[in-house]
């Protein structure tokens, strides 16, 4: 995977563009087998300076580094917030459904912050937008798609960082309550070893049962 270091390039050209806030938002746990979908999202403004050093989209750093950002990129952003989505309602509701409910919950907390007034842009990593659908009647907000905004994006990394280290923590403490799955190190996905447990020992209450088929 290619490493770069993100910018805020976009996100000047929308705020040049009459933006007043522009929300990065990513998510995490979407093709995991157990555990939630979490969504990040993480705001700037014409007014926020240099990202903390050693930004990188989060598949592109070591646990560590992550953790150590965390502090850093919460005091850097002019809000954030990251929501999720459980298991259960994965199975009900399916993973696009969920993902927009997360994202929204974490899009909309970042705004309750800000002006109602403020003209929002969101940055949504990915190919699609399954997240407009969402907002519509929340206020006037324009969301623009863009592949790998989170290695290129500064909003965006931020946004999966906090994502990442706000589910990954929470999969360490729910492998205490549910051993055996390795979920201290997998974190859900579907590794060799918790496919092996899930064939062993069944699924838990934790797990997709709709993904294990």
């Amino acid at each position: 995977m290619t490493v770069a270091d993100p910018t805020l390039d976009l996100e000047r050209e929308l705020l040049d563009a009459g933006a007043d806030v522009v929300v990065g938002c990513d998510e995490v746990g979407r093709g995991a087998l157990a555990g939630p979908v979490a969504v990040g999202a993480a705001a700037v403004t014409a007014r926020t300076g240099v990202w903390p050093a050693g930004l990188r989209d989060s598949k592109m750093l070591t646990d560590r580094r992550r953790h150590a950002l965390v502090a850093p990129l919460r005091a850097w952003a002019v809000g954030w917030r990251v929501a999720a989505v459980d298991s259960a309602r994965i199975d009900a509701e399916g993973i696009v459904a969920c993902l927009r409910a997360a994202a929204v919950d974490a899009v909309t907390g970042v705004l309750a912050g800000l002006s109602r007034d403020a003209r929002v842009a969101v940055i949504l990593d990915g190919t699609a937008d399954w997240l407009s659908e969402g907002l519509a009647g929340e206020r006037d907000v324009m969301v623009r798609v863009r592949a790998k905004a989170d290695r290129d994006c500064a909003s965006v990394a931020a946004a999966s960082v906090l994502a990442k280290v706000w589910r990954d923590d929470l999969m360490v403490e729910l492998a205490v309550a549910h051993p055996g799955y390795g979920w201290e190190h997998n974190r859900g996905y579907g590794s060799a070893q918790h496919r092996a447990a899930i064939t062993r020992l069944g699924p838990s209450p934790l797990h997709r049962r709709t993904w294990l088929h």
